[in-house]
């Protein structure tokens, strides 16, 4: 469902597009089972669903798929699709579907038909050799399908549960026309040179040491640790801007706490929990209870709302080793994390300033393309339905009130709430799941939280969680596939290099950097016993924003030689007059 309010909304043809390219992939998936089914008869089939940018399909296969495999099945698909086998749809009564999949020992189909509720069960049939449980809808036929590509081989869990058989996933995508799928590959070789999981380590900003310290924790080596604290330090700088107060809390807190926060029966299964002197504590996954209690340690006026805090509190959360991926999936990270206490009167206030609170600091990061989407309750949820109508209300309203388009996504809410979810879109159009803001009538009253009105009654605050990055891990490594590598100025570790042409210039120099360095400018010199060429290629490498090289000339002058990123060779200039140049790329965050 798309919803929109004010300027700008998505348009229907868009989400049209969008339904016809999710039953054209959906389509392919057959298709490529199909052809894995002719070619090993023994494999079983589980499930094939589109997803975001193509499609996959897990199966049950004793010997692992190859690269030869997967070319094999590809042109075994371009035959089946030639030959325009029609998409047939049936229904059956689930004791038909249970004998009929019984029949082509379809284990895992059987399991599937035996928790659908309904009565009907439909099938669809490919030719007069592949028959699956599936409810469409599908193309008319297979030879609607013009330009697929079979792309990669992963191992998958039955239902994601690591104790159930170890699938075969494999991975596929699917396009209306060949010039689409040609651009979507070009973008994936081109995400594979953005890899944060390649670059990272190449260009020492962080590594994780799974098999020494384990999976899923990061170490930021000096060069990331720097990052890191410039986008903490602007985050700091912001937040007190706008009248939050800065706060910090334990890792470690009793399991009672977690208990009547609610999370202890809805997450318990992500928590790390363990005994001090016979009492259970729990290692935070989140910052929310500690804040409420900072909020309870002393008697609150309604003069004294709206309280904003604001934490870079460290979480941790236990998940499974098999979906531990880089700085995006990890099981200690940082989050951004702030709570806000108001009234109800000040409530979509607060909301529409988180907005753009957002939208101001990710274009100060250099991203300018986001969607937002509101997620309502879920069937796991706690809170009166009268609470979550309220919060439901006040973010779609705020959302209104900016004239902001959006989409609903119906019951994908937090457990204690309503929130809206903003993705940024970076340099290869991909969506990062980054800020969020939560709406929670809950905690409040589970912590009888309480604050002294006008006329002197206890009333109860309402609750905002939110995010503006997220993750700082997960932001980072978004940052660094969205540039490459190649940080803006303002955020590189080193922003320039300086290179004396020979050892004899090499105290020039290191004047050149001390001059660099106590103007602000995170400055180094590379005077290693190396061909110029390659110490300037070096740098390249490493992606230093400038380059200043030095020899007789620059030193006659007291000037540089510029080469910078991407531009190239800029000529010489007066030193005075880079280091004015760069510390206002630095001061104005040029991108």
């Amino acid at each position: 469902m798309e919803k929109a309010g004010g300027s700008s909304p998505p348009g229907p043809t868009r989400f049209l597009i969008d339904m016809n390219l999710d039953t054209l992939r959906h389509s392919c998936s057959h298709v490529m089972a199909k052809a894995v089914k002719q070619l090993w008869p023994e494999a079983k089939l589980t499930i094939g669903p589109s997803i975001e940018d193509g499609f996959y399909y897990d199966f049950d296969k004793k010997e692992p798929f190859s690269d030869d495999d997967l070319a094999r099945i590809e042109d075994l698909m371009k035959q089946i699709i030639k030959q325009n086998e029609p998409f047939v749809r049936e229904e059956l009564s689930r004791q038909d579907a249970i004998g009929l999949f019984s029949k082509l020992h379809e284990d895992y189909k059987l399991e599937l038909i035996k928790n659908i509720a309904d009565e009907k069960v439909s099938i669809y049939k490919t030719g007069s050799d592949f028959v699956d449980l599936c409810r469409g809808p599908h193309l008319a036929s297979t030879g609607e399908i013009k330009a697929f590509k079979l792309l990669s081989v992963a191992g998958a869990y039955w239902h994601g549960i690591e104790t159930n058989p170890m699938l075969q996933r494999i991975y596929g995508t699917c396009f209306e026309t060949k010039q689409e799928l040609d651009q979507h590959l070009k973008a994936l070789d081109e995400a594979k040179l953005r890899d944060h999981r390649k670059l990272g380590p190449a260009l020492e900003l962080f590594d994780i040491y799974q098999d020494q310290a384990g999976p899923g924790l990061v170490f930021y080596q000096p060069k990331g640790a720097l990052v890191r604290k410039l986008i903490e330090d602007y985050e700091k700088t912001e937040h007190l801007k706008r009248g939050y107060d800065l706060v910090v809390t334990p890792h470690i807190m009793q399991a009672e706490l977690w208990k009547t926060s609610g999370h202890y029966d809805y997450y318990k299964e992500n928590m790390y929990t363990f005994k001090i002197e016979d009492k259970e504590f729990v290692l935070k996954p989140m910052n929310c209870p500690g804040h409420i209690l900072i909020y309870k340690s002393k008697t609150r006026s309604y003069k004294d709302l709206p309280i904003r805090y604001f934490e870079l509190g460290t979480v941790y959360r236990h998940e499974k080793a098999g979906v531990m991926h880089g700085l995006l999936r990890v099981r200690g990270f940082t989050q951004d994390d702030a709570h806000i206490f108001c009234l109800p009167s000040q409530l979509r206030d607060e909301i529409k300033a988180t907005v753009e609170f957002v939208f101001m600091t990710m274009k100060v990061f250099g991203f300018d393309n986001m969607g937002i989407e509101l997620s309502t309750r879920p069937a796991k949820s706690v809170g009166s339905d009268e609470d979550w109508h309220a919060a439901t209300t006040a973010l779609e309203d705020s959302l209104n009130d900016l004239g902001l388009a959006y989409k609903i996504n119906e019951g994908d809410g937090a457990f204690y709430g309503p929130k809206i979810d903003i993705k940024l879109k970076d340099a290869l159009k991909r969506s990062w799941q980054c800020a969020t803001i939560q709406c929670d009538f809950n905690l409040p009253k589970r912590f009888a939280l309480e604050y002294v009105d006008a006329d002197g009654s206890n009333k109860q605050p309402i609750m905002l969680h939110r995010v503006l990055l997220g993750s700082v891990e997960r932001f980072t490594a978004c940052l660094t596939e969205h540039y490459a590598g190649a940080f803006p100025v303002w955020l590189a570790p080193v922003q320039a290099v300086v290179i004396p042409i020979r050892e004899d210039f090499a105290a020039y120099a290191n004047e050149v950097v001390a001059a660099l360095v106590t103007a602000g400018v995170r400055a180094e010199i590379d005077s290693r016993n190396e061909t110029l060429n390659k110490r300037i290629r070096l740098a390249e490498v490493n992606k230093a924003p400038y380059i200043l090289i030095v020899g007789e000339r620059e030193l006659t002058a007291k000037q540089v030689s510029v080469r910078k990123r991407r531009d190239g060779d800029k000529g010489s200039m007066a030193l005075d007059a880079f280091i004015g140049q760069i510390s206002s790329e630095i001061t104005n965050r040029t991108q």
